[in-house]
């Protein structure tokens, strides 16, 4: 079983970066490809970015395509997001998930608890 906490979150005006990490624990979490997912109040959770377990592939959404950049760290044991230019329009709670390599929710089966990512404009 993977455990998956994420931390980075914040405030921050519009064009700026943060850097949202998320820590797995688990024998064999190294082996699964990882996604980040957001939540905005009143919609549904959307796919932001995708990275297979080597690392070597990634996928984004078209939203954050060119602003957002998947990594992960497997000696770390950690994943991370790096957001730049952001717009008011990325605010949403930011969850990491284990288990596909897929854009929908639903194929992964490990979640963190979520970090509040604010934009103000």
């Amino acid at each position: 079983q993977v455990q998956l906490v994420e931390s980075g979150g914040g405030l921050v005006q519009a064009g700026g970066s943060l850097r949202l990490s998320c820590a797995a624990s688990g024998r064999t979490w190294s082996t699964y490809a990882m996604g980040w997912f957001r939540q905005a109040p009143g919609k549904e959770r959307e796919f932001v970015a995708r990275i297979s377990a080597s690392g070597s592939s990634t996928y984004y959404a078209d939203a954050v395509k060119g602003r957002f950049t998947i990594s992960r760290d497997n000696a770390k044991n950690t994943i991370y997001l790096q957001m730049n230019s952001l717009k008011p329009e990325d605010t949403a709670v930011y969850y990491c998930a284990a288990g596909s390599y897929t854009t929908r929710a639903a194929d992964y089966g490990a979640w963190g608890q979520g970090t509040q990512v604010t934009v103000s404009s």
